[in-house]
C-alpha cells in the first residue's frame, strides 16, 4: 500500500467506536498512529470519554461515522470533541463519512429539521471543520457554522463499474425515482451510457403533511375564506402507475443513489427492470446502511449485486448476503485530512465530479 507523506507534528488522530476498521485504514494510508483514547458507557449508559494524550495546541482529527447505534455514536462524537475543546486543542476536525441525521433535512408532518439541531450541537461541541462524503442534501451544508467539505465517492463507484462489470458498455444507468435523475445523469455522462428513469409508485397509503392538507370535500362552502374570497379547488395527490422512461430491454441496469437503507424501493425497481427485459441488475450507493432484514430482501430479489463503500460498517450484512460488495474509500478521507493539515487546496479531490453527484 502506498503511504501518503505527511508530517504528524502538531496532529492527533482519534477514533470513536463506530468504525474501527475505517479508522485503521485511514491511519495506515497516512502512515501515522491512532492516538490513545477510551470511549465507553457507565452502568447507566452515560458516555464517558478519556483522551490519554495531550492535545494542547494540536490539530485533532476525530474519525466517527453514522452506524446502527446512531444516538450513542452522536454522543460519543460530541463528547470527544468537547473533551478536546476543553483541553485547549488548536483545531478540531470531524472526519464523519456518513453524517448522522443527514436525511432529516426537510420539514415533515409538524416535525423538525433535526439535522440543523445536530449541526448546531457539533459546532457548539467544538468542531471547526467537518469532512463528510455524499450528504443526502447538499444544501444542508448551510446548517453548519463551520467549514465543511462534502467529498464525492462517485469516482470510486465509476471505477468499479469499469473494472468489475463485464460488458458495462451495454449498460444503462437507472434512476429509481425522478429525484435521483440528476445523479444518474452525472454517472451516465462520464461513462458515456444511456439513462432510464423509473416514474410512479405502487398504490399505498400516502404520508401527508397535515399542515397543508386539503379539505375533505372541495365544495364551495369550505373554499370561502373569512374575507369572502374563494380559494381554488385543491386536487388530491395521485401517484401515477409505475413506468420506465428509457430503454432497458436486453441491457445491464445499474441503479445509483446516495444510500441504501430500506431496500424495498430498490427491490421494487429491480422487479420492474427485470420485467422490462434487463438481464443483469446492479445497485450502487455510497452509504450501505442496510438495516433490518435488508440482506435477506436483497438475496431474494432480482438484484445481482449491491455495491457500497465502506463509509458505514456492514460486515455482518455481507456475511448474510453474498451479493453485497464493498469499495474502499479510505484513501479519499486520508488525502482530505492530509491536505487540510498541510493547508493545501481541496479542489483536486473534486476534479471530474459535478454538483449532481
Amino acid at each position: 500500500m502506498k503511504k501518503i507523506k505527511m508530517d504528524q507534528r502538531g496532529m492527533i488522530v482519534l477514533a470513536g467506536n463506530s468504525h474501527p476498521e475505517l479508522a485503521s485504514a485511514i491511519t495506515k494510508h497516512l502512515d501515522v498512529r491512532l492516538s490513545k483514547s477510551t470511549v465507553q458507557q457507565n452502568t447507566n449508559r452515560e458516555t464517558v470519554v478519556e483522551i490519554q494524550e495531550s492535545v494542547r495546541g494540536k490539530d485533532v482529527y476525530i474519525i466517527q461515522t453514522g452506524s446502527k447505534d446512531i444516538n450513542n455514536i452522536v454522543m460519543e462524537m460530541l463528547i470527544m470533541s468537547y473533551a478536546c475543546k476543553t483541553s485547549s486543542a488548536g483545531k478540531i476536525v470531524g472526519v464523519i463519512p456518513f453524517l448522522p441525521y443527514s436525511r432529516q433535512s426537510k420539514m415533515r408532518n409538524r416535525g423538525s429539521i433535526s439535522l440543523k439541531l445536530v449541526a448546531k450541537l457539533m459546532v457548539k461541541a467544538g468542531f471547526d471543520h467537518i469532512i463528510t462524503v455524499d450528504m443526502h442534501s447538499k444544501e444542508s451544508q448551510g446548517f453548519f457554522d463551520c467549514a465543511i467539505d462534502n467529498l464525492r465517492a462517485s469516482p470510486f463507484l465509476i471505477q468499479y463499474i469499469q473494472e468489475f462489470i463485464p460488458d458495462y458498455r451495454n449498460a444503462v444507468i437507472v434512476a429509481k425515482s425522478p429525484l435521483a435523475a440528476k445523479r444518474a445523469t452525472s454517472y451516465a455522462e462520464r461513462l458515456k451510457l444511456g439513462i432510464a428513469v423509473i416514474h410512479g409508485e405502487a398504490k399505498e397509503d400516502e404520508e401527508v403533511d397535515e399542515r397543508g392538507a386539503s379539505p375533505p370535500l372541495p365544495t364551495l362552502s369550505n373554499r370561502v375564506t373569512s374575507v369572502g374570497t374563494v380559494l381554488p379547488p385543491l386536487m388530491c395527490k395521485e401517484k401515477p402507475p409505475i413506468s420506465v422512461v428509457g430503454d432497458v430491454g436486453g441491457r445491464i441496469a445499474i441503479m445509483v443513489d446516495d444510500m441504501i437503507d430500506d431496500v424495498k424501493s430498490f427491490v421494487d425497481a429491480a422487479h420492474i427492470l427485470k420485467d422490462r427485459g434487463s438481464y443483469k441488475i446492479y445497485a450502487l450507493a455510497t452509504h450501505g446502511i442496510l438495516s433490518a432484514d435488508a440482506p435477506r430482501l436483497i438475496d431474494e430479489s432480482p438484484i445481482d449485486e449491491v455495491v457500497v463503500t465502506n463509509t458505514v460498517p456492514h460486515d455482518i450484512q455481507k456475511l448474510q448476503c453474498h451479493k453485497i460488495k464493498t469499495v474502499d474509500v479510505s484513501i479519499l478521507l486520508a488525502e482530505a485530512m492530509r491536505r487540510i493539515h498541510n493547508k493545501e487546496s481541496m479542489s483536486h479531490l473534486f476534479r471530474h465530479v459535478t454538483l449532481e453527484d
